[in-house]
């Protein structure tokens, strides 16, 4: 019996060291204001390198560009984007509708749609870029670092990009 005690002991003491030497999960001020905590993750890997001109300046200007593509439909695209962050490394795209981007492969399918409205933007349209990039990629290229999408209510996803 008094092996078994010294058994749990150690296997307590061990459990409560990998508990305090695992990575914390970087905490993330923009959950619980923009979107709800992403029930979902991934990391995408991009052979694509960060431009040496890229400055928030150039993650602004991408936003900005999107936001005016959508502004020339002449309709409500259901979505809104933000670059936040302390140097606007972090993308955050909120849907606007209810029941539009409720589900993880909608929220890919807006992602992917996104592939070409980046193509389409000034910036890219004045740069070297190849049109085999998508989404991820053109983030990566002008220094995202995360994207997160929901449907502003209780689905989220977020994309770590390395």
């Amino acid at each position: 019996m008094g092996l078994d005690i010294f058994r749990w002991r150690h296997i307590a003491a061990l459990c409560v060291f990998a508990a305090l030497s695992a990575p914390a999960a970087a905490f993330d001020s923009h959950a619980g204001y923009y979107y709800p905590e992403p029930q979902t993750s991934e990391v995408y890997i991009s052979e694509t390198e960060i431009a040496s001109d890229a400055s928030e300046r150039s993650r602004a200007a991408f936003v900005v560009g999107l936001a005016a593509q959508n502004a020339k439909r002449g309709y409500d695209p259901g979505y809104h984007l933000f670059a936040k962050g302390g140097e606007l490394e972090k993308l955050i795209i909120v849907s606007t509708t209810d029941g539009h981007y409720d589900t993880l492969y909608r929220l890919r399918g807006l992602l992917a749609s996104l592939t070409s409205m980046a193509r389409a933007t000034e910036l890219f349209a004045r740069s070297n870029v190849s049109h085999e990039l998508n989404f991820f990629d053109f983030c990566k290229l002008i220094g995202f670092t995360q994207v997160t999408v929901t449907n502003g209510k209780d689905v989220a996803h977020q994309v770590k990009i390395r």
